[in-house]
């Protein structure tokens, strides 16, 4: 593949193209995973409703992708939105309020129990914004 994009553009560097492509990669897994969190359809039938359908859509993306960075590690930093709802958005908790706090308890047999306290206390870790 490398030899057919120097062939196409010759004066650029086989790193460069490569880049380029990883790039656009990137690019084609974010309108994949939009299109996985709802914006298959517009399930609207005003123009302006379908805009802020879009919006949310958009925010739910962006959302996703920060807690991914900042939360998750391993192959959960790459799940796709199905994935996330299936193993951490979906799973069988309480919240519970009890000594002027608010705990979430989690099912201790689900098999993805320990990623989900691991993210929640990676960005319980984080400081907070000032």
């Amino acid at each position: 593949m490398g030899c057919l994009l120097r062939h196409q553009h010759p004066d650029r560097q086989l790193a460069d193209l490569e880049l380029r492509h990883r790039r656009r990669a990137r690019c084609e897994d974010r309108i994949r995973a939009a299109k996985d969190t709802g914006l298959r359809n517009l399930p609207l039938h005003d123009f302006t409703q379908n805009l802020i359908w879009c919006e949310i859509v958009a925010l739910a993306c962006e959302l996703l992708a920060w807690m991914q960075m900042l939360a998750l590690h391993g192959p959960a930093r790459r799940y796709e939105p199905k994935r996330l709802r299936l193993r951490l958005f979906a799973v069988a908790a309480r919240l519970v309020r009890g000594g002027r706090r608010l705990r979430l308890r989690i099912t201790a047999h689900w098999p993805w129990a320990g990623h989900l306290a691991a993210a929640i206390t990676r960005l319980q870790a984080l400081p907070a914004p000032t």
